[in-house]
């Protein structure tokens, strides 16, 4: 395939471009919010223009039923039969758009807007995910319209219900992994370094989580007369959660760094070249000194490293004004991202027994809602990383990085462990997408020329 080859399809989405954002604007006003029953019939509907829409360039492509939402899977009849075949995931459900009055306009009439930092796309799913989605769907468009085939085998698969975890994704993906394997999967929901950067997640962590409630007296007492002599299962629950660390800001967890890889020379050197800035970082939320592990960066931290957090306490009275109790319960949720091979299971096991060491013989402790999902990691030494990783440099100003994510990405991890295969997790977001929240945007910028990397990759990737 010859450097005008690809060069046709890039002027293609140049000269189209407008089209491209007219189809992106009609899916996004389609209010498929999968966690509200009333709007299941809209989320069918999106499903639907989805398939007319994959059907209408030739591809295979199905609704499918499940408990919830339905699942589109597509697969391009005309695509050549040797050379990587890809299975590219997004999803079509969004979330809701609570509280109303905040946004700027209603949220399915999606608006494009003059900004200081360029033009958007406002409204909800513009970024999360139907934006990106469509970046894909119309590489694959403009392939076909120049040169009437794909340069290798496409597959796509969007389900309706990510914003609503996923329900029905493991169920369907286990009973048709046969009609879903493919050598490679894409992922589109995720997003850049920087504007100028374009990334690949390699790296996502699991989570294990869980709720304690420690119980003393058998109700709330007077402080004043019971202060003292009767244990406050505040006190008890306030030494265990400040145990979980020591002084130098690691965990004390038995155990709790097995599986804990070290960065390679080669990710570290990449990192810092990459220009973060943590002082700027922490001080956009008002903050100037890093926590954590000594002797950490702070993006080592948020990538690459394992973390134990407190995420809520209650105990005793917090109403307004004050009462003098003695609580007879204190509660708390701990969560702990997790990387490289740790494994979720054991760092709870060892949770219970630092709880159940600190817990006196006239107080009891229930662990709640335990459970866990381990960390993702890509190998980069697939030469399709690198080929899509150089797709991506030739587009945007700066080289693209392979990057890891504080976050998780569920899909991920069940494509490796479901169906075999490792993900590109490329997307075009930016930090200010505001994603989840009122005023959702998704740059022009990254709509255009998210479709000329997805160009540039599938090009990339026939190449191997």
């Amino acid at each position: 395939m010859t450097a005008d080859t690809v060069t046709q399809v890039l002027d293609h989405v140049d000269a189209t471009l407008d089209a491209a954002l007219d189809r992106l604007l009609t899916l996004l006003r389609v209010p498929s919010i999968s966690t509200d029953p009333a709007f299941a019939a809209d989320c069918d509907r999106a499903a639907e223009a989805l398939v007319e829409d994959l059907a209408s360039l030739g591809f295979d492509a199905a609704k499918h039923p499940t408990p919830g939402h339905p699942m589109v899977v597509a697969h391009d009849a005309d695509g050549p039969e040797d050379g990587p075949h890809v299975l590219f995931y997004g999803h079509y459900d969004v979330q809701p758009v609570d509280p109303l009055n905040l946004w700027h306009h209603d949220p399915f009439d999606p608006q494009i807007e003059d900004t200081p930092a360029g033009r958007v796309i406002r409204g909800r799913g513009a970024a999360d995910d139907k934006g990106q989605l469509m970046t894909f769907v119309e590489a694959c468009r403009a392939w076909k319209a120049v040169h009437g085939v794909l340069p290798i085998r496409v597959s796509m698969f969007f389900e309706g219900e990510e914003e609503s975890g996923s329900p029905s994704l493991v169920p369907y993906m286990t009973a048709h992994a046969e009609d879903l394997k493919a050598d490679l999967a894409l992922i589109c929901d995720t997003g850049m370094f920087d504007p100028q950067t374009p990334a690949i997640t390699t790296q996502l962590r699991g989570l294990a989580k869980l709720e304690l409630v420690v119980t003393a007296p058998d109700k709330d007492l007077h402080s004043g007369m019971y202060g003292g002599a009767a244990r406050n299962p505040a006190h008890v629950l306030a030494k265990i959660l400040a145990d979980l660390h020591d002084e130098t800001g690691a965990c004390t967890l038995a155990g709790f760094y097995d599986g804990v890889p070290e960065l390679t020379n080669a990710q570290r050197t990449q990192w810092e070249t990459l220009g973060f800035d943590a002082a700027g970082f922490l001080g956009g939320v008002g903050l100037s000194i890093p926590a954590g592990e000594q002797g950490r960066s702070v993006l080592e931290m948020i990538w690459s490293r394992p973390t134990c957090e407190v995420n809520g306490m209650t105990s005793g009275y917090t109403g307004a004004g004050f009462k003098t109790v003695l609580p007879s319960k204190a509660s708390a949720k701990v969560s702990f991202r997790l990387v490289g091979s740790q494994d979720p299971q054991a760092v709870l096991a060892a949770m219970r027994a630092h709880v159940a060491a600190r817990v006196p013989a006239d107080c009891t402790v229930e662990i709640l809602d335990a459970n866990g999902a381990p960390a993702t990691v890509m190998p980069i030494e697939n030469p399709a990383f690198e080929a899509a990783r150089q797709a991506l440099s030739d587009e945007w100003p700066r080289p693209a990085a392979f990057i890891g994510c504080g976050g998780s990405i569920p899909i991920a991890g069940y494509f490796q462990e479901l169906l075999g295969m490792d993900a590109l997790l490329i997307g075009f977001g930016r930090d200010d997408d505001q994603i989840h929240s009122p005023n959702e945007k998704y740059d022009l910028e990254s709509f255009h020329k998210g479709i000329r990397s997805w160009v540039r990759v599938l090009d990339g990737l026939s190449r191997l």
